[in-house]
């Protein structure tokens, strides 16, 4: 990716709080374009961060509570375990990212745009959102109660032993996509396509959830073969 015109481009810098705060300070108001910037544990907690991008940039960790990140891109980033509170990530873009186990309770990801991440294991409670938009994304064990996934296509989603409590998946559709084990006590699927959707380990129990879903014959036989009955 080359750099934005305009942008100031740092390279393969070690980065902490004092020297984020230094670059802001020269250029207010500019954005930057980190590029192989280590920013491990970076404590940036409520910077403004508008429009920046952070390529290939190390930031397990790093604490972005309450940052104000709207605009901003991050591509190729290791965060595993990156904290992002309350953090306004409005209009971003997250691409080919590892955010397994980042803690984004609360934050904004209204039009924010995620491909190719991994997020098993983070905690999106409470996102300010009315959607998620995206496409290959890894959300195993992740908790994500209450979103909104209706008439979205879900194409590679990963949501293998989620918690997706009182989610709204009406009228989605699955492609590639796995809802193994996930749980699902109040979640809404009416009208979803699920033929495109792994459903290993529903039982009985959960299919009554599922009313009003599309599935197709075989995973109807997976279901009742349960029972110890056989579709022929």
């Amino acid at each position: 990716m080359t750099a934005v015109a305009d942008m100031r481009q740092i390279e393969g810098q070690e980065l902490d709080r004092a020297a984020l705060d230094a670059l802001i300070a020269a250029a207010p108001g500019v954005p930057a374009h980190l590029i192989d910037c280590d920013l491990t544990a970076a404590e940036m907690g409520g910077m403004a961060l508008e429009g920046w991008v952070f390529e290939r940039c190390a930031l397990r960790g790093a604490r972005l509570d309450g940052a104000r990140l709207s605009g901003a891109r991050f591509q190729s980033c290791r965060a595993g375990g990156l904290s992002a509170v309350g953090a306004d990530l409005s209009r971003g873009r997250i691409l080919g990212c590892d955010l397994s186990n980042a803690v984004l309770r609360r934050a904004d990801l209204a039009d924010c745009r995620i491909e190719r991440t991994k997020l098993s294991g983070a905690d999106l409670t409470d996102l300010r959102t009315l959607e998620l938009d995206m496409e290959e994304v890894v959300l195993a064990y992740a908790r994500l109660p209450g979103l909104s996934f209706r008439r979205l296509r879900l194409i590679r989603i990963d949501l293998s032993e989620a918690d997706i409590r009182k989610c709204d998946f009406r009228e989605a559709v699955f492609v590639d996509s796995s809802l193994r084990n996930a749980f699902r006590e109040g979640a809404r699927f009416d009208g979803a396509d699920l033929r495109g959707a792994d459903l290993s380990g529903l039982t009985l129990a959960d299919a009554r959830g599922l009313r009003g879903a599309i599935i197709a014959r075989e995973q109807a036989a997976d279901l009742l073969g349960e029972l110890g009955l056989r579709v022929i």
